[in-house]
């Protein structure tokens, strides 16, 4: 079994989503041990990347940054996207009660310890706040995780 974690920006278009999961395809259906997503299932590349594993027939394993999660982050545009990527997955809720920046990047720091690997949906810019994608990448590097970043040409964020 092979646990990979999954960073990347919320924010992608629509064209860049199509593009993103067919490289995360390529790169997921290289694993040679069953696959086991592992993602906090925010929009955009966290999303896809659920999507992608299982379609691959990976298992979904959801961290959920914070109790209201779901309420005050999920917007409705999103709901029914979310919420069948949750029913597919096995749920780990973090000890915040509030979704903030700090249960962020809780969040994300419990995933680096139960991962094997990463992918990161990176433009290679800064975070846009504590707990970002470039937080994420390089707290997964000082752990010494491998980190493979993923963002094909034409790829834009909204």
């Amino acid at each position: 079994m092979v646990r990979i974690g999954i960073t990347g920006h919320s924010n992608l278009t629509d064209s860049t989503a199509e593009l993103v999961a067919e490289e995360l395809r390529k790169i997921l259906a290289d694993q040679p041990d069953h696959l086991v997503g592992v993602t906090c299932l925010a929009r955009g590349a966290d999303q896809v990347f659920a999507r992608v594993v299982l379609d691959l027939g990976g298992a979904l394993e959801v961290v959920l940054p914070a109790a209201d999660y779901r309420e005050r982050k999920v917007k409705p545009d999103n709901a029914a996207d979310f919420d069948s990527l949750i029913a597919a997955a096995s749920v780990h809720t973090m000890p915040f009660t509030e979704s903030n920046r700090d249960a962020y990047m809780a969040a994300s720091e419990h995933v680096l310890s139960i991962v094997d690997k990463m992918v990161a949906v990176w433009d290679g810019g800064p975070s846009g706040g504590h707990g970002g994608t470039a937080d994420v990448v390089d707290a997964a590097r000082n752990r010494g995780l491998d980190v493979t970043v993923v963002w094909p040409e034409h790829a834009a964020r909204v």
